[in-house]
C-alpha cells in the first residue's frame, strides 16, 4: 500500500529559489517583492516561504482588477 499524497507539503514552496521558479522570478526579485509586503509570502524562522494555491489566487486576483481596469478605461 502507498503512503497518502500530502497536498499541504506539495503546497508548500519553501526558500526563495522554489518560489521564484514557481512564479518565473529571481531569488533577489522575491526577496524584494517579500520585503515590500507584494507576494503572499511568510517566513519560516529565517526562511521565506510561501503557497503555491495562495500565490495562485492573489496572482488570479490581481489579473482580475487589471481586467477590469482596463474595461472600465
Amino acid at each position: 500500500m502507498s503512503e497518502p499524497t500530502n497536498n499541504t507539503s506539495i503546497d508548500l514552496l519553501y526558500g526563495l529559489e522554489a518560489i521564484g521558479r514557481a512564479i518565473g522570478l529571481g531569488p533577489r526579485q522575491v526577496q524584494h517583492l517579500h520585503d515590500k509586503a507584494e507576494l503572499p509570502t511568510f517566513k519560516m524562522g529565517r526562511t521565506v516561504c510561501a503557497r503555491r494555491s495562495t500565490l495562485a489566487q492573489h496572482f488570479a486576483a490581481q489579473e482580475a482588477a487589471a481586467m477590469a481596469a482596463a474595461r472600465s478605461a
